[in-house]
């Protein structure tokens, strides 16, 4: 599959870097700090920010306290914190002008994570602590686009969570999904899947546009 776009726009954790053990290892905490069932709360906080998340799973907490402790504890936490596959070459590939990271984690915790992955800054990030409403709302997204200076119909966009994929649905962007944080037919709404960013390849071609290839998963066999 062979798509062109004017910029890039990746989810950090689960699709740039593989976190998954560290978070689930703070959310592990919290639920057993709050007498919550851990399962649920992981399923809950995947792909939310962490301040949307503590509302939903506890509407009576001291937000602003918990979220502290959580970042704290998540950018201390880097064992088994590695690039996830591809992601490396993938952005090596890329002009730092025509790519940028929107994350539900805040800027501080995805410079962290980013550095400890051995990956490359971006020139344009939206992180949590950047917007009003955090995905699934597309105010991200379409913030990404924004700093990028491009069309949101232009973006592609790589994530590994349906409440990304339905924010940038929402910003009416093209969005490959990433299996791994969860599975294929979690990710259904996507518009094609990847196995990881070992299957993309990108370059910049003769019409100065984004030239992404892709090895795609079939989504009728991913549902």
């Amino acid at each position: 599959m062979l798509l062109t776009c004017s910029a890039i726009l990746f989810d950090l954790d689960g699709v740039l870097v593989n976190s998954i053990a560290s978070v689930e290892r703070q959310w592990r905490k919290f639920a057993i700090r709050h007498q919550l069932d851990p399962d649920y709360v992981l399923h809950t906080a995947h792909g939310h920010r962490t301040v949307e998340t503590i509302r939903i799973l506890v509407p009576n907490a001291d937000v602003a306290a918990e979220a502290a402790v959580i970042e704290r504890n998540e950018i201390e936490d880097v064992d088994g914190l590695r690039a996830t596959d591809g992601a490396a070459e993938l952005l090596a590939s890329l002009p730092l002008e025509r790519w940028a990271v929107v994350t539900s984690g805040t800027r501080a915790l995805a410079t962290r994570r980013l550095d400890v992955a051995g990956l490359p800054q971006p020139r344009r990030m939206v992180a949590a602590d950047e917007v009003t409403r955090g995905k699934p709302d597309p105010e991200p997204y379409l913030k990404g686009a924004r700093a990028l200076g491009v069309d949101p119909l232009t973006c592609l966009v790589f994530e590994d969570a349906p409440s990304g994929i339905r924010a940038a649905k929402a910003a009416s962007m093209h969005v490959i999904g990433v299996p791994g944080t969860y599975v294929a037919s979690e990710l259904n709404q996507a518009d094609g899947l990847v196995r990881s960013l070992l299957d993309v390849r990108a370059h910049v071609n003769d019409e100065h546009r984004l030239a992404v290839e892709l090895i795609q998963l079939e989504m009728s066999a991913a549902r």
